[in-house]
């Protein structure tokens, strides 16, 4: 069910199409509609991904969800015919943390919603936007802040909760491979496989944020709607997303 949906392409990593997905009342996600992936910058696309993500998936716009900081480091994604929207995740909640201090992988992606929900908010907006066309939404890897928002995407529209877990866990498949293009180019050593373990998604900390949006919101839906997401807009949200049995 996962792993067909993933994307051959030579210079980035951790892509995959969110259609094929199970629906709790039937059906299935549309492929063609939306891609996650990892940071899609120049310096590693090749000629036959730019051509594959613009001509054949027809990508018109770009969610990229870094920091200014990280898109001027690594850069953007540019292309005539595709919009772009920087909307940043991370914020204040971090910021204020006493030195020294860690927090847990749930207090992260508690801290992207709380620290920039109308970025969040927008993001899905422009997913749901009646003129909206093939879209991608990304990050550094894909991972954290993207596996957040899609999650919130696919709980929104009725994906299976296991589903939804099952396609933000599937990012650690590819942590080494990222690791290993971000050090070659940088020319730095791989770190320690200990060190990537780390960094790989783990299903029971997805688990843990769906819970807390149904404890504290009734769910994905339930904070959408709290941040101004109007029925209107869920409603072309899932028919943009979802086809029927």
């Amino acid at each position: 069910m996962i792993d067909d949906r993933l994307l051959p392409l030579e210079g980035l990593d951790n892509a995959r199409d969110i259609g094929g997905l199970p629906l709790r009342d039937g059906g299935r996600t549309r492929h063609g509609v939306l891609l996650r992936t990892a940071n899609p910058g120049p310096q590693f696309l090749t000629p036959r991904d730019v051509e594959f993500l613009v001509e054949d998936f027809g990508l018109r716009t770009v969610i990229d969800l870094r920091t200014p900081e990280e898109i001027e480091q690594h850069g953007r994604f540019v292309h005539d015919g595709v919009e772009r929207l920087e909307l940043t995740l991370i914020g204040s909640s971090r910021d204020a943390l006493p030195e020294g201090v860690e927090i847990t992988i749930l207090d992260m992606y508690r801290g992207y919603l709380a620290d920039h929900p109308q970025n969040v908010v927008t993001a899905v907006r422009t997913l749901a936007a009646p003129d909206a066309g093939p879209a991608l939404v990304h990050c550094a890897a894909g991972k954290d802040r993207t596996g957040t928002v899609v999650a919130l995407v696919l709980d929104a529209v009725g994906v299976e909760r296991d589903a939804v877990v099952a396609d933000y866990a599937l990012s650690a498949l590819h942590i080494e491979a990222m690791f290993k293009r971000w050090t070659t180019a940088a020319g730095v050593p791989m770190p320690d496989p200990a060190t990537l373990d780390r960094h790989r998604p783990r299903a029971e900390n997805m688990e843990k944020l769906l819970g807390w949006l149904d404890e504290t919101h009734d769910g994905a839906v339930g904070w959408l709607r709290a941040h101004g997401l109007t029925a209107d807009e869920l409603e072309r949200l899932r028919q943009r997303l979802t086809e029927p049995a």
